[in-house]
């Protein structure tokens, strides 16, 4: 059986909940994946109030819909950035109180327990999000920067996660990280600090995402292999670069996505240069059973054409292992 086909709600979050359920069961979709803003899941309210998950249930049932887990992206990035007039946007008005930094990162950490309890009321086990960083801004290091820097950056890090994560396995659930530039990993070296700064949680993880691995240059096939038993959730976005023509550089050069400037660019599955084929038997040799959530981001194309062509894809991609090796029957007993 070929896993399920799901879709990320965040780009998708304008659109009213059941208005959005409706369009993903002509597209084809076999579940969704949540985002806790807009009106699509609301953590506080499903970690409080056992109506409130009922009534959510009972709305996707209506659709012949399923979920897998839940994703607190924009909260999470606030837990361990440094706190700018940006994350106002991210934020709910609860968590950013009175914009105090780090009451804003508190609150967000709080939040982020809230997910995990809304999780296990919920009967998933992921929750899919971000980090933020404290050393994002140390990416290139001029002035010089000192290494003490960078691992006390990983020593933040590590106090304002572990006692999350410590509430995840309370709660049977497991945090998965999508590694991202801008956040505390983003590629091989920085997933490895992370898990050490850590001391390897059981709860902490990865939700894979190969077009952010991809635009840097990192082997997005080898991570699977490398992080096989972190792997707790995966996402499928291509994104197209252009090695040659470039006029900015992989950070963007400042330009907005969708600017043909830009080294590169998110495209709908199909449309970049992600070698799928590759991901998805991959994902087949590390026995990743789990849902294939689509994240859609192209500034070039239709969302609903994207999405509709998406599931599309992926359902005509994906295929379950084999269980026995091709030339078996040409042994002799």
């Amino acid at each position: 059986m070929n896993r399920p086909i799901t879709i990320f709600t965040g780009q998708w979050a304008d659109l009213p909940f059941d208005v959005l359920c409706e369009k993903l069961v002509k597209f084809g979709y076999d579940g969704v994946e949540p985002c806790c803003w807009g009106d699509h899941f609301d953590v506080v309210a499903a970690a409080t109030n056992p109506d409130y998950v009922k009534q959510w249930r009972a709305r996707l049932d209506s659709f012949g819909l399923k979920v897998f887990s839940i994703s607190n992206h924009l909260v999470g990035q606030a837990i361990c950035d440094r706190i700018d007039e940006r994350h106002r946007a991210l934020v709910t008005p609860e968590v950013w109180g009175d914009g105090d930094p780090e009451g804003v990162r508190q609150r967000a950490a709080e939040n982020m327990k809230m997910a995990a309890r809304a999780a296990k009321a919920l009967g998933v086990d992921v929750v899919n999000g971000f980090t933020g960083s404290p050393i994002w801004h140390l990416l290139y290091s001029f002035p010089a920067v000192p290494s003490h820097m960078i691992e006390d950056g990983y020593k933040e890090f590590a106090a304002r996660f572990l006692p999350i994560l410590d509430e995840f396995q309370r709660c049977g659930v497991k945090f998965a990280l999508e590694v991202h530039p801008t956040e505390i990993a983003f590629d091989f070296v920085t997933c490895e600090k992370a898990l050490q700064a850590l001391d390897y949680h059981p709860c902490f993880g990865f939700n894979y995402d190969p077009s952010h691995l991809a635009y840097q240059g990192v082997d997005y096939v080898r991570f699977l292999y490398h992080f096989r038993d972190r792997i707790f959730h995966a996402h499928m976005k291509d994104v197209w670069w252009n090695p040659t023509a470039g006029v900015s550089g992989v950070f963007g050069g400042h330009l907005e996505f969708g600017d043909m400037r830009r080294y590169w660019n998110f495209r709908s599955l199909g449309h970049g240069r992600v070698d799928f084929e590759e991901i998805l038997r991959a994902l087949n040799d590390i026995d990743y059973q789990g849902p294939l959530s689509v994240e859609w981001e192209d500034s070039g194309m239709d969302r609903e054409h994207g999405a509709a062509e998406a599931c599309a894809f992926l359902k005509k991609k994906d295929f379950p292992p084999s269980t026995i090796r091709f030339d078996a029957a040409f042994e002799k007993e």
